[in-house]
Parts: structure tokens; sequence; C-alpha cells
């Protein structure tokens, strides 16, 4: 793979299920009539999805359900489809329909196909927002919901809320010839992962990777530059992916990780091994990121020679 350039990377963790038709958002009757033939994805209060007894996305249409997208917003419209189905999401304690099966997001995003993990994904993130935000931030008073659910007003002040989305770097960081990576507490034993951190007020997206790499391991990033990004919903954050130079720090940990290490290229095509073959696994030695996230693609991505 070229090293240059990335103005766009066409993969699963970056490509878009549906077309979230934003023109359609105000266009009540629209949405009206898009819902009897919609698929509605199902959550209940822990943002689980329902399934059918083999696990898989449950999304009846709209017309075997008792809400619909109109009124007080109940219905969030997701958008539409290759196919010009809509897409709806909606709390389930909302109607009598029962299913067999609950799964969670990231059981979803390992075993479901990518579009049907990626319009749960979707449905999630909204209904966490609106689940933490049902009154205003400026007075208190409750919020009504409209442009298809992605809209909240305040009944008191008219002020407007919409969802959010925390953006967050995660970057490969090389020496050259090593890459950097660190470990949470409470990760399975021997796994390590790219680092990340938050975006803070003010910040640009260069300063926050120099600063986050600096702060979790003393190491000095010398430049970087973006690659691709992911939507994270667990529960709401757009993770922006880099790779980053850096000089050959000894790593030193703070409070957030519990170690941090520079491994080889050799360690790290040992680790791809075990994981494809398990039988490989005799309990020691480096485990690398799950597949489902950017961290991965960025590892692989490095081992592949991008730098």
């Amino acid at each position: 793979m070229p090293a240059a350039p990335f103005a766009f990377v066409e993969t699963d963790a970056v490509r878009a299920a549906l077309d979230r038709a934003d023109h359609l958002r105000n266009d009540n009757d629209a949405l009206t009539k898009l819902w009897p033939n919609a698929r509605v994805v199902l959550l209940d209060e822990n943002g689980l999805a329902y399934a059918d007894e083999q696990r898989r996305l449950l999304a009846p249409t709209g017309m075997r359900l008792s809400e619909g997208p109109g009124g007080t917003g109940a219905a969030v419209f997701l958008g539409i489809d290759a196919n010009g189905q809509g897409w709806f999401a909606l709390d389930a304690a909302l109607t009598a329909f029962q299913a067999s099966q609950r799964i969670d997001l990231r059981s979803a995003a390992t075993h479901w196909p990518h579009f049907d993990a990626s319009v749960f994904a979707q449905a999630r993130a909204v209904q966490h927002w609106r689940q933490r935000h049902r009154h205003c931030g400026a007075c208190g008073a409750a919020l009504t919901y409209s442009r298809g659910g992605w809209l909240g007003t305040c009944t008191q002040c008219k002020s407007e809320h919409y969802p959010r989305t925390d953006p967050a770097v995660i970057v490969a960081v090389s020496d050259g010839e090593r890459l950097l990576l660190g470990r949470q507490s409470v990760w399975p034993a021997r796994r390590y992962s790219t680092l990340a951190g938050f975006v803070e007020p003010g910040e640009s997206l260069e300063h926050t990777v120099a600063r986050e790499v600096f702060e979790e391991t003393g190491v000095r990033v010398k430049s970087c530059r973006y690659l691709a990004s992911q939507p994270w919903p667990f529960p709401s954050s757009l993770m922006l992916g880099f790779v980053a130079d850096a000089h050959p720090d000894t790593p030193r940990i703070s409070d957030e990780l519990e170690d941090a290490r520079w491994f080889t290229r050799e360690e790290i095509l040992e680790a791809q091994a075990r994981e494809a073959d398990p039988a490989r696994d005799d309990g020691t030695g480096l485990l690398v990121s799950p597949r489902l996230s950017i961290a991965r693609w960025l590892i692989d991505l490095w081992v592949e020679g991008v730098r």
C-alpha cells in the first residue's frame, strides 16, 4: 500500500451504511409515507438491539409497530438504503413487539455484517444522546424532538440541541523501527493497542496527537499525518486515525496506562499469526487489538510498511 496520498480510504471502518437523507428530516409527509415499509431497529433501555433466534438483527417493518415517526418524534429517521427503503430506530418500550434475543453493540460489530452493525451503531448513538438530553442545558426545561429525531428544541427558551460527537485521535507511533503500544489494566492479559485520547477545546488534531502521546508515555512526537476515521459509538466518539514519527524515548507510563512498550515488526507479526492460528498461542507474547477497531487497522498498516 502506498504511503501517500490518504485523502480517503474506502474500508469497512469508514464506509457509510445509509444515505442519511438530511433533506427528508423536515418532511413529515415523506417520513410518514416511508414508515409502513421501512425497517425499524428496536433498542431496549440499555441500548441492546432486538435480534432473532440466530442473534441476527431483527428490524420489523413500520406497519408491524404501533408507533410512527410523527407526533412527538418517538422514532428516529436513520436514512435510506441502496434499495430506497427507509430505516428508523425506536425505543422498544414504546411498542408491543417482542424478540427472543437481544445483542450488545460490541458483539454486533464483531459478528454481524457491516451494514447491520453500522445501522445499529447509528441508532445506538442517537438513542444515547436522547437519553441524556431530555432537558435543556441552558434553562432545564423539557426538550421536544423534530427533524426526524435529530433536533431537540427547548419548550421554554427555544434553544436548539443536536446530537454530539466527541472527537478523539488514535495514533500508530513509530520511531522508524518499532511501534509504540500501550495497555490499560482492564484489558485482557497481554493485549496492547495504539494510543488514543480526546481532543480538548481550542486544540488542533496535531497538537492532540503530540500531547496525548507525551502525557501517556513521555514519548516526544516529531510529526504526524491523518489517515482515516471510524465512528466509535461506545457511546458517541469519532476516532481520527493518525500515524506519527517520534523520538526513540524510553516510555514512562502515567496513571492512564498500566504499561507502554516499543514493539518490533517481528513481535507484531507473531501476534497476528497467533490470532490466525490459536493453536500457536502458548499463553505468552503480545495480543493486538481486535479487527473491528481502527486501532487494529493502524497496526496492520504499520506492519505493511506505512509510516
